[in-house]
């Protein structure tokens, strides 16, 4: 059975996932195929970024995730990494037009390393938003799935230091509630366009059981219709999580 979705006039699968996870691929090289800078592909990508969370809160998706800045990505050329910092603080701003329409707001990574001010606004947003229940929107900056995992362990390890649990406690259960993401239900749907094939130090943990979808389209071309492709072929797979 078909779910019909009222805004865009589309019949939808009827078993959508719960949490979507999205690495915003291949900006830099649509502007290349225009002879533009790479931090007008961002731009763009930005533009997208949007549009999809907006279109995903449409049709029901309860969590969306967007891999926008890696700990790996500091190496990038000086200018393109100020470009999307500056595009992240127009986003900061920009963002509490979702406010109203009932949708949370996480930050994934490592917040210590940006400016006091930025850091402010980050957790400012966190908590205006803590009680909005429609959609949980997570963008992933200055986000390691290695690094993740590491700053769980190493709260875990302090807990057992200071003896407030024995190392025999710990538990996946409890493990995940030291991640970033510990509210959040783990991904269902990974999707990567731009034509890689991997997942880039993204949601390793959450990822675990996740069913992934690549596609050659770049991010900045990525459209509501593109995602309709990933929700038809997400609906055939059968997720059986180990089992028979």
């Amino acid at each position: 059975m078909a779910l019909f979705n009222k805004k865009t006039s589309k019949a939808l699968p009827e078993n959508l996932p719960e949490h979507i996870a999205f690495i915003m691929d291949g900006n830099g090289r649509w502007a290349k195929k225009r002879s533009m800078p790479r931090k007008f592909g961002h731009r763009e990508g930005a533009k997208t970024f949007k549009k999809i969370t907006r279109y995903c809160k449409d049709i029901g998706i309860k969590n969306v995730t967007f891999y926008a800045f890696s700990t790996e990505n500091w190496r990038r050329p000086k200018d393109e990494v100020d470009a999307i910092i500056e595009l992240f603080r127009e986003y900061i701003i920009d963002v509490r037009n979702y406010i109203g329409e009932d949708v949370r707001v996480l930050f994934l990574g490592d917040k210590s390393i940006f400016d006091d001010d930025l850091q402010k606004k980050m957790i400012d947003l966190e908590e205006d938003t803590k009680d909005n229940k429609q959609m949980t929107m997570l963008l992933a900056i200055n986000y390691g799935g290695r690094d993740e995992i590491v700053h769980a362990a190493s709260i875990l390890a302090s807990k057992v230091k200071d003896g407030e649990i024995n190392p025999g406690d710990i538990t996946e259960d409890m493990f995940g509630k030291y991640l970033y993401t510990a509210d959040v239900p783990d991904v269902d749907l990974m999707i990567r366009p731009s034509g890689e094939q991997r997942i880039s130090n993204f949601l390793i943990w959450q990822s675990a059981y996740a069913e992934f979808y690549f596609t050659d389209v770049l991010w900045p071309d990525f459209t509501p219709d593109e995602l309709d492709k990933a929700l038809i072929e997400y609906s055939r797979r059968s997720r059986r999580f180990g089992g028979v």
